[in-house]
């Protein structure tokens, strides 16, 4: 479960950031609420989620290095509280899940010094798992490469590395060569119910014309269910259509697309050839059809 931090970013308008937390206007009906720390871990703990995520704040890439510096020094004390907080509320008879494991964000913009400074602090919290956060915000992919490969050296090895919100097919590829372990991302879904889908041969959008009589599947090396039993154009006539079906079809051969993805990975490592799955995939997947 995520801490609310992203989201709070998100409403960048309605918002008000103070050191015991942040007063944010609802989108829906302006009615005032606070979140801090331990708002965030006593709601993910009614969740009963296995991972929890630390409250922080998402800074806006650019920022100011003042503004950033001063963001992470918080983000770290919100993350001392959040610790404080799960141990209390693990200790509880009635907590859902006693063992839930909290992770730490690093943040620091695009600034090196910053981000590997609040790495090396939140590494001393010996938490469950640490996430690189702030990334995939609008600035450029190869910044956020580098800056993977900045933070990477100073996470600690034993530990999951996981990058929030992160991302297109090469993305994970190029991450994963860069040592990170666990992803999270809407684009599967999102792109789909905008007949964007992922396949082995490129990026494809089901709405061009030319797939308007294909009556090949989505993607010829894909075994999910849509690929098994519906066309390209008949996917097509029912995005043409508005038909909510499209969308269902779209994100069902997605996420199932991301799943293989992901074991198809985790075996190219464990058979020592991961470089050669890389040099295969990574520009392919991103290529447009």
């Amino acid at each position: 479960t995520d801490s609310g931090g992203f989201q709070v970013f998100s409403l960048a308008q309605l918002r008000k950031i103070k050191e015991e937390g942040v007063y944010f206007a609802s989108h829906i009906d302006g009615r005032r609420i606070f979140m801090g720390p331990e708002e965030s871990m006593q709601i993910q703990s009614n969740l009963g989620s296995t991972i929890a995520m630390a409250f922080d704040e998402c800074i806006e890439n650019p920022s100011p290095y003042k503004y950033v510096a001063a963001s992470i020094e918080r983000t770290t004390r919100w993350l001392i509280r959040c610790q404080e907080e799960m141990a209390r509320l693990n200790s509880l008879p009635d907590t859902i899940n006693k063992h839930q494991m909290l992770f730490g964000i690093n943040q620091g913009s695009t600034f090196d010094d910053l981000r590997i400074k609040h790495m090396e602090d939140i590494a001393k919290l010996d938490l469950d798992g640490y996430a690189i956060g702030g990334l995939a915000v609008g600035e450029a992919t190869e910044e956020m490469y580098r800056i993977i490969d900045v933070v990477e050296p100073y996470m600690p090895v034993h530990k999951p590395r996981y990058l929030m919100g992160v991302g297109t097919p090469s993305n994970i590829i190029e991450a994963v060569a860069r040592g990170v372990d666990m992803f999270d991302c809407v684009m599967p879904s999102r792109n789909a119910r905008h007949a964007t889908v992922f396949t082995w041969s490129g990026i494809m959008h089901l709405g061009n014309k030319c797939y308007e009589t294909d009556p090949r599947p989505v993607d010829e090396q894909c075994d999910c269910p849509t690929c098994r039993n519906f066309s390209r154009a008949y996917i097509r006539h029912l995005f043409k259509a508005n038909e909510q079906l499209a969308g269902r079809l779209a994100v069902q051969h997605n996420l199932y697309f991301y799943n293989t993805l992901t074991e198809k990975i985790r075996e190219a490592i464990d058979e020592d050839r991961f470089e050669q799955f890389r040099g295969k995939y990574s520009q392919l997947l991103a290529t447009r059809i």
